[in-house]
């Protein structure tokens, strides 16, 4: 299956997850941690890959960010709340 990337990214949350996870003042392992204790396994590695476009983020784990970082998805997505 072919990965449709527009703007070469694979994903439209990226920038705001870096964005949110900044203004929470947390580092990339620090919200891996968050994530992991909520129960998801995910590594600094695939936060970095988000961030960077290079990951795609599958639907359930826009809930994980989402409550980690204590956004909605809604703003994840760049979507009016």
């Amino acid at each position: 299956m072919k990965i449709y990337r527009p703007d070469g990214r694979c994903n439209i949350s990226g920038a705001k997850v870096r964005a949110a996870r900044e203004q929470a003042d947390l580092s990339q392992e620090q919200l891996a941690a968050k994530i992991q204790l909520a129960g998801l396994s995910i590594t600094q590695k695939a936060i970095s890959r988000i961030e960077s476009g290079d990951r795609v983020v599958a639907d359930y784990e826009l809930k994980y960010l989402a409550d980690a970082l204590r956004v909605t998805v809604y703003h994840l997505l760049g979507m009016n709340e």
